[in-house]
């Protein structure tokens, strides 16, 4: 194998940039920012332990597992690495609630932290080089998925899942210390094993998908540590993976400033367990709930551009349908002044007065707003219009939940998974994952006697 005249192989290059990468250059900033998302994913994976999906996927995959063991966070059970990866990474992101790199859409998280965790606590890793794979995977799928967007999530592919096996590739890789041509290789093996559908984003087969990225990532890697070769233009190759799935990749967003200029550094986290793009909504009826009482509301017109409308405009007849709907997200908003994991369960879904007020939210087309803003106006009962207008959405990046806020958000998962009473001292343990010697001890300690 070599490169092309005037650049490497997408592959060779990110390989080389995760075998060759050193702990010491990572700045303090960025190894904050990965203590902030795996706070965030442990978080949305207790909150959700206990939900009927999670249970179905561990009990699926627990006759098929290994004998070396990994916890499952929130649950009793212990699978091995690839059945843990899979169960957890379906328990952070299937609430909606995990985080998100907001160009791409991937909730970059999930599908990479899932097997380094698995494969640290079984095979004695530190912290520090959990951390460190962990930057470096989800830096990878970051530039992957940039390097597609936004004509491979427009064809219809879920990118979290379609990207997200080549950033557990790279972590996985990373992680088992394998040299620049075998983490090439593992990102091209990962490419043949990429899957995923916006179709099923209201659906618990969206979270397949998910598991799907972080147990293939870590066979990936595996399969390259064993010796196994793939093609060197698997990802950008004229019948390769980009090209495949949608358009010409544009390489420079895979290669270029590798290194220096850091994707995983505009992650961003959601104060809502809903989809990022109806967060701009939520933030404009809450503010509209200051001046309209919910009883007063006659009509409620929520306006964005085509995405919005594309993944919002629709029947709600299940919970994960509140999860991805502008009429609920604003119903609950405006009604209840909240829009937290409760206000997108079973039971909201099921409210008379939620119902009643979703069935007066209308979407419309707004083909000025830029992505990620919304305008909501309301009429009352006497005619009177109201209007809030938000172009940047609580939790984006131009403004980001703090650290407090974090902890907060990881207080009420924990709470909803029953561990309220010791959320203080696990926050404490996660911003430190990175010191431990044996971060094997906490992730023990997230799973249920």
């Amino acid at each position: 194998m070599g490169t092309t005249p005037d650049r490497p192989f997408a592959g060779e290059a990110l390989g080389a940039f995760v075998a060759a990468s050193r702990w010491a250059e990572i700045g303090p900033a960025l190894r904050h920012e990965a203590g902030r998302s795996l706070l965030n994913f442990f978080g949305c994976a207790l909150g959700a332990a206990g939900d009927p999906a999670v249970e179905t996927a561990a009990r699926v995959m627990a006759p098929f597992s290994g004998p070396e063991r990994a916890t499952v966070i929130g649950r009793a059970e212990r699978l091995d690495a690839m059945g843990a990866s899979f169960v957890n990474t379906i328990a952070a992101n299937l609430l909606d609630y995990d985080d998100t790199h907001l160009e791409t859409v991937i909730h970059p998280t999930a599908p990479v932290a899932s097997p380094l965790l698995a494969l640290a606590e079984i095979r004695g890793l530190t912290g520090a080089e959990v951390l460190h794979a962990f930057i470096l995977g989800a830096e990878v799928e970051c530039r992957i998925g940039a390097a597609v967007s936004p004509g491979h999530y427009d064809r219809g592919w879920h990118i979290t899942s379609t990207a997200g096996v080549f950033g557990a590739a790279a972590g996985c890789a990373r992680l088992l210390g394998l040299d620049a041509r075998q983490c090439w290789h593992a990102l091209g093996i990962a490419a043949s094993q990429s899957a995923g559908l916006v179709e099923n984003l209201p659906s618990a087969a969206k979270n397949v998908g998910m598991g799907n990225a972080a147990r293939n990532g870590l066979l990936a890697a595996l399969m390259a540590q064993a010796g196994y070769t793939a093609a060197p233009a698997a990802i950008e190759g004229p019948l390769g993976w980009a090209r495949a799935m949608g358009d010409a990749p544009d390489l420079g967003r895979i290669t270029a400033g590798l290194g220096q200029e850091w994707e995983f550094a505009r992650n961003t986290y959601k104060p809502y367990p809903a989809g990022i793009v109806f967060h701009a909504a939520i933030d404009a009826c809450l503010e509209l709930r200051q001046r309209v009482a919910p009883d007063d509301i006659a009509s409620v017109l929520v306006e964005g551009d085509q995405l919005l409308l594309d993944r919002g405009d629709r029947l709600v007849a299940s919970a994960r349908d509140c999860r991805v709907s502008i009429h609920h997200s604003a119903a609950v908003a405006l009604l209840r002044g909240s829009a937290g994991v409760a206000d997108f369960s079973e039971g909201a879904l099921h409210d008379p007065g939620i119902a009643a007020l979703r069935g007066r939210v209308k979407a419309g087309l707004d083909a000025g707003l830029p992505r990620g803003a919304a305008r909501v106006t309301l009429h009352d009962r006497r005619g009177r219009a109201f209007s809030a207008l938000v172009m940047d959405a609580r939790g984006s990046a131009a403004r980001p939940l703090t650290d407090e806020e974090l902890e907060a958000k990881f207080r009420e998962n924990a709470s909803i998974g029953g561990r309220e009473s010791d959320a203080g001292p696990l926050i404490q343990r996660i911003w430190r994952i990175g010191d431990a010697a044996d971060p094997a001890a906490l992730l023990r300690s997230l799973g249920a006697a």
